[in-house]
C-alpha cells in the first residue's frame, strides 16, 4: 500500500514526532511505501511558549527524511500542500490530530485528497481539548467530517468522536509503547545522577507542565506526607513556573521536591524513570497520556486520577492505582496506599501488557481497517 503521512516529523521534537516516527517505521517494516510529509511551520511562536520545537543533539530522535509542505499559519500553503501530496498518488493519507488549531489546515488538505480519490485516516489524540475554547467544537466537527475514518486510542476519545460525529468510522486501539529511550538503569545510580536522596520514597511527575495536569495538587499532596517521601518534577512549563516555586516554598520540607523545569532530552529519560518508585498523573482532565507508554517501557507503576481514558491503561490491566477524587487529600492517600501495596504485582502486570502494545500490531490494525473504508 502507498501511504502518505502528514504530521509532525523530524526535525520537530516531542511525543507526537516520536509517535509518527515509530508508526512510519512499522508501516515500512510491513512492506508499504511510506511518504512522510511534515510542517514548514507547526505553530506560530505565540502558541508555543517552550524553548524550541526542534530536536537537540541529546535527543534520540529517528531522523526521518520528511518533506516540509504545510505552514499552518499560511492558508495559501493548504492547497499547495494538498497538491504536493496528491502528486504522489497515495492510497491513503494518515494524519494525527490533537488540537483545534490544526482543523483548518489539516481539514482542507484532507478534503482535497478525498476529492481526488484518496482515503484519509486520522489518529486522534484528543477530540475535545483539555482547555476548551468556544471555537473548538465547531472547528473539530468540521475537520472530522473531512475524514474517511479514525483511530481512537482510548474509549473516552472514541466517545467524544461519536458525540461530535455520530456517523464516524473508527477503531479503538491503545497507544503503543515508546521503545527508543533505552533500558532501565540501576535505581541507586539514577538517584545519584539526579542529586536525589538515596533512601527516600521517590515519586515522579513527568512531561509538559500545564494547568490541567494538576501539578499544584501533587505538590500540596506531597506536603501532607512525611519526610520519607521526595517528589521529582521533570518537564518544561508552558508558561511561568513561578507559581509552583512559590507553592513549593510554603510546604513542609520543600527541599524534598526536586525540580527539573526544562525539556527532558531522550537520553535523560531513563534516569528519571529508573530513579522513581511510581509515576503520578494528577490530571484534572485527560483522554490518554503518552507518559503511560513511557512508564510501561520502564516497568514503572502508575497512579492517576479517574479522568478520561487513564483508567483504561492503568486500572483495567492492574498496573497501578486510580486516585478516586481530584483533590490533594485523595492524591496523598493514594500515594500512601501504593507504598503498602504489592509493587511486584503491578510490575508483573505491566510486563504482560507490554507484549500486546507493539507498533507492528498498531500498524497492522490500521492497514486492516483501511481496507473497509
Amino acid at each position: 500500500m502507498k501511504i502518505a503521512m502528514l504530521s509532525t516529523f523530524y526535525p520537530f521534537r516531542g511525543g507526537i514526532a516520536q509517535f509518527n516516527a515509530n508508526l512510519y517505521e512499522a508501516f515500512k517494516k510491513a512492506d508499504n511505501e511510506v511518504l512522510p510529509f511534515t510542517f514548514k511551520r507547526q505553530y506560530p511562536d505565540f502558541l508555543f511558549p517552550g524553548k524550541t520545537q526542534y530536536v537537540t543533539t541529546e535527543d534520540k530522535a529517528l531522523p526521518i527524511d520528511s518533506i516540509p509542505v504545510l505552514d499552518t499559519a499560511n492558508p495559501f500553503s493548504y492547497i499547495s500542500a494538498a497538491n504536493r501530496i496528491s502528486k504522489e498518488t497515495p492510497d491513503i493519507l494518515i494524519m494525527k490530530y490533537w488540537m483545534s488549531y490544526f482543523a483548518p489546515s489539516l481539514g482542507i488538505v484532507a478534503r482535497q485528497l478525498k476529492k481526488r480519490g484518496c482515503k484519509v485516516l486520522t489518529v486522534l489524540d484528543n477530540v475535545i481539548p483539555h482547555e476548551q475554547k468556544f471555537f473548538d467544537k465547531p472547528f473539530t466537527t468540521w475537520f472530522l467530517k473531512q475524514n474517511s475514518g479514525f483511530v481512537s486510542m482510548s474509549e473516552s476519545v472514541q466517545k467524544d468522536l461519536f458525540a461530535l460525529y455520530p456517523d464516524a468510522k473508527s477503531i479503538l486501539k491503545p497507544h503503543p509503547l515508546y521503545d527508543h529511550f533505552g533500558e532501565k538503569i540501576d535505581a541507586a545510580k539514577a538517584k545519584e545522577a539526579l542529586g536525589l536522596e538515596p533512601n527516600k520514597k521517590t515519586i515522579l511527575f513527568f512531561g509538559l507542565i500545564r494547568d490541567y495536569k494538576g501539578l499544584d495538587l501533587l505538590i500540596d499532596a506531597v506536603g501532607m506526607l512525611d519526610e520519607s517521601y521526595q517528589l521529582v518534577i521533570a518537564g518544561e512549563s508552558y508558561g511561568s513556573f513561578e507559581k509552583y516555586n512559590e507553592q513549593i516554598r510554603h510546604i513542609n520540607h520543600p527541599e524534598r521536591i526536586k525540580v527539573f523545569n526544562r525539556y527532558i532530552s531522550d537520553s535523560e529519560v531513563p534516569l528519571f524513570f529508573s530513579a522513581a518508585d511510581v509515576c503520578v498523573l494528577p490530571y484534572r482532565s485527560a483522554t490518554q497520556s503518552g507518559i503511560t507508554s513511557i512508564a510501561y517501557h520502564f516497568e514503572l507503576p502508575l497512579l492517576a486520577t479517574k479522568t478520561g481514558g487513564l483508567s483504561e491503561s492503568i486500572e483495567k490491566p492492574g498496573v497501578g492505582l486510580m486516585i478516586p477524587e481530584i483533590s490533594t487529600a485523595s492524591i496523598a492517600d493514594t500515594i500512601q496506599l501504593f507504598y503498602k501495596a504489592d509493587r511486584a504485582k503491578f510490575i508483573s502486570n505491566i510486563q504482560k501488557e507490554k507484549s500486546l502494545l507493539s507498533w507492528d500490531n498498531f500498524a497492522e490494525a490500521i492497514l486492516f481497517f483501511v481496507k473497509d473504508l
